[in-house]
């Protein structure tokens, strides 16, 4: 993880890019509503990375020196939860219809896109809860495909720009 870090300060990559750059889970769950816009998820700049740095490395190691995590980062549950929600929440007669996106960044899962039903948030939430290590979950939801978002998109692509 520490050569990573240093990897990504010394500016390997392309600074504007919007990556992926803690290789947190990030995938979509369902794609039932047409026209839903894909979340930014955990996609950052490397300038955006060099600000999160520090705090992801500081909450991954002080759940551990509390007691609180039986690993020593908090990022090491993301892999385990994201997989055990997937199975988790196929078998949620919530997750359907939807578009929804997963995001697990340090025990705090994020459910971000568009449900048919307001009920729906609330029952991915507590689903969600229900995975062991999951400290928070977040449901980020439209009901439809209509804008305002309640959660961060992709900027417009150039091929989109006039």
């Amino acid at each position: 993880m520490k050569l990573w870090i240093a990897l990504l300060l010394a500016g390997g990559a392309d600074d504007a890019s919007l990556l992926n750059r803690f290789g947190d889970p990030f995938e979509q769950l369902s794609a039932d509503i047409a026209g839903c816009t894909e979340p930014l998820g955990p996609r950052i700049t490397a300038a955006e990375a060099r600000v999160q740095a520090h705090h992801r490395a500081e909450r991954g190691t002080s759940c551990w020196l509390k007691g609180e995590c039986s690993e020593p980062n908090a990022y090491r549950y993301d892999t385990r939860i994201a997989a055990a929600l997937r199975e988790r929440l196929a078998a949620t007669p919530a997750l359907h219809p939807s578009s929804l996106w997963l995001t697990v960044q340090g025990r705090v899962v994020y459910l971000e896109g568009c449900v048919a039903r307001a009920d729906q948030g609330a029952a991915l939430e507590a689903a969600a809860r229900a995975v062991p290590d999951v400290q928070q979950a977040l449901a980020l939801v439209a009901i439809g495909a209509t804008p305002p978002l309640p959660y961060r998109t992709l900027p417009p692509g150039p091929a989109d720009k006039p």
